[in-house]
């Protein structure tokens, strides 16, 4: 076999430091940024407009190219916008009208843990190493930190919040795994833009439903929101969300997930310096956890040889 150029390896392994530095450093920046956008507009409308506005600036760039989705195409996005962005970024977005920015992003880091069970119990692509396994407990403990400080202080409201975003992070594991699905367009970039299309539809029905649309006013939103709403629609959809996607297609999926525990950090920081968010002791330690996750699980994981690996149902 036939080595790639050693310039072609670079070019590879300079455009996935890339990719992991936009899903680091700008989706670690949304947590904010959605706080910021639900102070004044609907949560459900924030994900409907940002995932709607983002969906057809990506769709109609991949269908000015050429690409013609097929009708299997369409209904395998619609599964797949369900998961992201209905279940799981709708869930997210509410919770941040109770959960503090840093704390949201410190609990959707619980994403990996799912993500590698799965890739390694139900996809079979990946093997379960102890350093992986290892990971994967260490952040489950500073899950537990976080979530166990809550309960304890008998926060009813604050701890339904958190339990949405845990929920939030499983749904989003279970989308992980179904991206690989082959029904669905084989272009990462037409499948982050059909995927975020579908689940905007879905959530602007949804916004109808429970009486967002009836109550919301446009001069009623603050500037803080507007511009916060741009932000996550530019930076966190369009650019990070389409950048994910083809990270998906190449890295492992568990070690893609990694972003859920550098993210917290950038949240962390940002919640602290610009929202006056609390970041003591407990934050901190959690905070290095994750950091520990981030190193392990990075090291761990491993695919399967490709005869043992199975398809994804």
């Amino acid at each position: 076999m036939i080595s790639p150029p050693a310039t072609a390896r670079n070019t590879n392994r300079v455009a996935l430091l890339l990719a992991f530095v936009v899903i680091y450093v700008v989706w670690g920046s949304t947590y904010l940024a959605i706080r910021y956008a639900v102070e004044t507009i609907p949560p459900l409308l924030v994900v409907g407009i940002r995932q709607g506005v983002a969906g057809l600036a990506i769709f109609a760039w991949v269908y000015a190219r050429g690409y013609r989705p097929t009708l299997r195409e369409w209904q395998a996005s619609v599964v797949l916008g369900i998961l992201y962005f209905v279940i799981s970024h709708g869930l997210l977005h509410w919770a941040e009208t109770i959960v503090p920015s840093g704390l949201a992003a410190l609990l959707i880091a619980s994403e990996p843990i799912w993500i590698a069970i799965m890739a390694a119990m139900v996809s079979r692509e990946e093997r379960f190493t102890v350093k992986t396994a290892s990971g994967l407990m260490v952040g489950l403990a500073s899950v537990a930190l976080l979530m166990g400080e809550e309960a304890s202080r008998s926060h009813g409201r604050l701890l339904l919040g958190c339990t949405a975003i845990l929920i939030s992070a499983f749904t989003w594991a279970v989308g992980v795994i179904y991206s690989r699905n082959p029904k669905l367009p084989k272009d990462p970039v037409a499948r982050a833009g059909m995927a975020a299309l579908t689940g905007s539809v879905l959530l602007m029905m949804g916004a109808l439903a429970t009486g967002e649309m009836s109550y919301s006013h446009f001069a009623a939103f603050s500037a803080r929101s507007v511009w916060a709403l741009l932000y996550l629609i530019l930076f966190g959809t369009i650019i990070a969300f389409t950048t994910y996607t083809w990270l998906l297609d190449h890295s492992s999926p568990t070690l893609v997930s990694t972003h859920t525990y550098a993210n917290p950090i950038v949240a962390v920081l940002l919640g602290w310096w610009l929202a006056g968010e609390t970041l003591d002791i407990r934050t901190l330690f959690a905070g290095l956890l994750t950091l520990l996750s981030v190193f392990l699980i990075s090291r761990g994981t491993g695919e399967r040889p490709a005869a043992q690996q199975e398809p994804v149902l």
